[in-house]
């Protein structure tokens, strides 16, 4: 049966709409509570990002978990990886996160962690989805049951202790001026804290959030600003997280975005050669760059790839034993310390080896030779395009002409009514041939 909630990350759509609704959160919290901790008497780490939504679905979960005699501890604004943090060192049976991470104000979602603080799997996510169906329809917690929930005030305080902790205290951080977005999200306490606790020269931005204005021309989705900033002010590094600050973008002393890629090498490179990077390699999604595998391997490591999703890229390094693991797009878990994407606790490995070192953010953030890439992002209304005919041919021929050379990476967003279309391959015109025939066709029938 096709999901009707959730998606490649948890639950998310605009704000009053299917699938977004204080229903749907209701139903969500009383399937989970009923799934995780039938019996009750459990705490439940409840954290959000800086929507205006976000006390609106926050307070349907309180209630449906005070239903069931769960005490839903509230932790207030708190980036993504916290909730997966507290999660796992309170021992609560699960963690709710309401945030709709890189989207607009207008959008928001649900994120759940296990008591390990690590996302659910297909399959969980998939009885929590026949749980929400008859949610309204089985019993409830007795009267005296039914629990008040609290507030945990020391949140964002733990979680950024846990991430400085994974830095070398010899690490001197005085000499590094840096400039940090934080979206107007999760993170824009956290963040600024973290850095300066480090001693870093620091300028924020993005710090201000009102509601409305996560991820609007700040943050990891639009760093115009941030690249100016950076120039204007000759900072030797910039920063972006998105809205929840699970995953980051980093921008050298030039004003130039790095790649995520060249992140993930980066703290892989520093992980291999002080002897701290486990599994033999890392692993990363279907979308990372050819070059990253050809780098790995001349170190003698190992590139593991999974489907597109954080979720995926971290059951992929716990079945096999990694701790280092990422995607493209910036999200990044350091399993040492982190169970999730973790914009704050990556951006601190990058600082580090800054630190370190003392080369520019431009040399350390070339470690490879990208193979040529190109993603287009094609919008669609009613149907899914992948299933046609012409898309199904047009991706085949090009995946024949290519071979070995190349690899294309065609999928439906999770998240938002679009076909990502992805190709590389060792040879520029290669590369731009096989896309431009896949797009073209997925835009005939979008």
């Amino acid at each position: 049966m096709a999901r009707q909630f959730f998606g490649t990350d948890g639950i998310r759509g605009r704000v009053n709409q299917k699938p977004m609704t204080v229903e749907t959160a209701l139903r969500l919290s009383i399937a989970a509570a009923r799934a995780f901790a039938p019996d009750g008497g459990r705490d439940v780490i409840v954290g959000r990002d800086t929507r205006r939504s976000g006390e609106m679905i926050e307070a349907a979960i309180v209630a449906g978990l005070s239903s069931m005699g769960l005490t839903p501890v509230c932790v207030g604004i708190v980036p993504t990886p916290a909730v997966a943090l507290l999660t796992r060192e309170t021992g609560a049976a699960f963690g709710l996160m309401v945030t709709a991470s890189h989207n607009k104000f207008q959008d928001n979602g649900l994120k759940l962690f296990s008591p390990d603080g690590v996302k659910f799997t297909d399959e969980v996510e998939e009885a929590l989805e026949t749980g929400m169906f008859d949610a309204f329809e089985g019993s409830y917690a007795a009267p005296a049951d039914v629990v008040t929930p609290r507030k945990m005030e020391e949140g964002v305080r733990r979680y950024v202790e846990r991430c400085l902790e994974a830095v070398e205290p010899e690490a001197d951080f005085s000499k590094l001026k840096v400039v940090l977005d934080c979206a107007n999200g999760a993170a824009y306490r956290a963040g600024p804290d973290a850095l300066r606790k480090l001693g870093c020269d620091l300028t924020v931005m993005g710090v201000s959030p009102d509601g409305v204005n996560i991820n609007a021309g700040v943050g990891s989705t639009d760093t115009k600003a941030l690249m100016k900033a950076v120039t204007d002010s000759k900072a030797d590094i910039g920063i972006a997280f998105d809205g929840d600050a699970d995953r980051l973008i980093v921008v050298d002393e030039l004003g130039e975005e790095v790649d995520g890629d060249q992140v993930m090498a980066l703290i892989a490179t520093e992980l291999f050669h002080t002897g701290r990077l486990k599994g033999g390699g890392m692993v990363a999604t279907v979308m990372s760059n050819m070059g990253l595998a050809e780098y790995l391997k001349g170190l003698g490591l190992t590139l593991a790839r999974t489907k597109v999703g954080d979720r995926y890229v971290g059951e992929h390094m716990r079945a096999h034993g990694f701790n280092l693991g990422g995607e493209q797009s910036g999200h990044i878990i350091l399993s040492d310390v982190s169970t999730t994407g973790d914009g704050l606790l990556a951006a601190l490995q990058v600082l580090k080896v800054l630190a370190r070192t003392g080369k520019k953010a431009s040399v350390v953030g070339r470690v490879f030779e990208p193979a040529p890439q190109k993603l287009v992002n094609i919008r669609y209304a009613g149907t899914n395009p992948l299933e046609t005919d012409r898309v199904i041919s047009a991706i085949a021929r090009a995946e024949a002409e290519m071979g070995e050379k190349g690899r294309l990476v065609v999928r439906k967003s999770g998240t938002e009514p679009l076909i990502r279309v992805m190709a590389e391959a060792l040879e520029e015109d290669m590369m731009k041939q096989a896309l431009d025939d896949v797009v073209e066709a997925v835009e005939a029938e979008a």
